[in-house]
């Protein structure tokens, strides 16, 4: 029951007429919340026997290609705020994956894949391509290559 409701006034607009109409269709931003939670869940468990998430993956697969990235670097690849990049670095770096240094003047920090975090992410690769083709079979390669599209159309625009 809402807060409304509970008052006896089922408008939720305190004047007594009808409840607000709802919008028009799914709500876009929560429709792709959920597909990406959905998603996530299915990539994490197909990286388990590597020991990591989704998350981890892709913090190592970035630090990997790139050989090396500042913290802003890497969270602007990752669509990442910084502050939740560097909680999200402190388990790879208690494992030695990673390793942070300084950077290339005091004020920003380089993150680096160790030898060991190179070793995780090329026994998670084969993991990791496993679940993108499960996924593209379940979605279809036309329509997942048509949702990449209009992913990145989405993302490009301000």
């Amino acid at each position: 029951m809402s807060i409304a409701g509970m008052s006896g006034d089922n408008s939720g607009s305190g004047q007594g007429g009808p409840p607000p109409a709802p919008p028009e269709g799914p709500c876009t931003c929560a429709q792709v919340r959920r597909a990406a939670r959905g998603l996530t869940r299915d990539y994490d468990r197909a990286l388990k026997p590597a020991g990591l998430k989704l998350t981890q993956y892709s913090v190592l697969a970035n630090l990997v290609r790139a050989g090396g990235l500042t913290i802003t670097e890497l969270a602007e690849r990752l669509a990442m705020d910084r502050t939740t990049l560097t909680r999200n670095l402190r388990p790879l770096e208690r494992q030695g994956w990673i390793a942070l240094a300084a950077g290339p003047d005091r004020r920003c920090r380089k993150v680096m894949a160790t030898a060991k975090g190179r070793r995780r992410y090329e026994a998670a690769l084969p993991l990791w391509r496993e679940a993108e083709r499960a996924f593209r079979s379940r979605m279809g390669e036309q329509e997942a290559a048509a949702l990449h599209r209009l992913l990145g159309e989405a993302l490009a625009r301000p």
